[in-house]
């Protein structure tokens, strides 16, 4: 069974709840739960060590970022990537499984999946339904913490998956490739704040909220219903798309739909709002609450 699974952006919580009871947990099978909350609701990493799948060890967000950036959750540098992983026993042969406990099944997972994938490792999913589903399904959950033994990553950042707000404001002229926006319409349309800022969007990009791809409990919708979601959204796949959100994170959703859907190129802007906000000329910034004003 196993190496049917490998490749894929998905896995199901039956899949590797047979993987854990058959004690496939180790250094070819990793789990990670990605979980990041605002501190002052919820604490990711105490609720990690109360309950947890069994085996998995916690991906620090936090940790695993470059922390010289003053924008959330920029990528870290090859380097810092590989050891920390390589902390957690992950090696460029591990299947790595990611999830996180959100209420609405899946919100940082695709982050992690989108990272590992940016800097070259192939074999990594998602958890369908995460942490929330896995409960309700009734699979086991343990408070012993793991240590895996540290193992050895290569890291190699492929560009090609990555954009830069250079870039991003280069194609506003050239038109070079889609831009997805994977925020709420209002915060895309500029009528409500954006966690503190002034919201709008870059110029052409298209707005689809990021849980449009997600079904009422949880799980990734079909590929042919997520399909229709872009081709309404007049979103050809066959064409470069690049994706966008608030600070690089639900921007990852857009990547793992479109990747279900055969795309694997989608590039994600790891800046996105807060650093174009920041940035950009106002004339880049669209936002129907300043042309109301005006």
């Amino acid at each position: 069974m196993a190496p049917k699974v490998l490749g894929r952006a998905l896995v199901t919580a039956k899949w590797l709840s047979e993987a854990v009871r058959a004690g496939r947990v180790g250094t070819s099978l990793r789990v990670l739960d990605a979980s990041w909350y605002p501190p002052q609701q919820r604490n990711a990493r105490q609720e990690f060590k109360e309950r947890h799948i069994p085996g998995a060890s916690f991906f620090d967000i936090e940790e695993c970022r470059d922390q010289s950036s003053p924008y959330d959750f920029m990528l870290p540098s090859e380097s810092h990537f590989a050891d920390y992983v390589g902390r957690l026993g992950v090696s460029n042969d591990t299947h790595v499984v990611v999830y996180d406990g959100d209420e609405l099944g899946t919100f940082y997972a695709p982050r992690a999946w989108w990272m590992f994938r940016a800097f070259g490792h192939k074999e990594v999913s998602v958890l369908n339904g995460g942490f929330k589903n896995w409960v309700k399904e009734g699979h086991p959950v343990t408070a012993e913490v793991s240590e895996p033994a540290p193992a050895i990553f290569k890291a190699r950042l492929n560009v090609a998956l990555l954009k830069t707000f250079e870039e991003m404001i280069h194609n506003v002229g050239s038109l070079r490739f889609q831009v997805v926006d994977s925020r709420p319409e209002g915060r895309f349309r500029g009528t409500e704040l954006d966690q503190g800022l002034e919201s709008g969007h870059i110029p052409g990009a298209v707005n689809i909220p990021f849980h449009s791809f997600l079904t009422e409990t949880g799980h990734e919708k079909s590929i042919e219903e997520i399909q229709q979601i872009f081709r309404e959204k007049n979103v050809d796949l066959s064409k470069p798309l690049a994706a966008t959100c608030r600070k690089g994170v639900t921007a990852c959703h857009i990547a793992l739909a479109a990747y279900l859907c055969g795309k694997r190129d989608v590039a994600v802007y790891d800046g996105s709002w807060s650093e174009w906000f920041h940035r950009a000329p106002a004339r880049y910034k669209v936002s129907e609450l300043k042309r109301n004003k005006a």
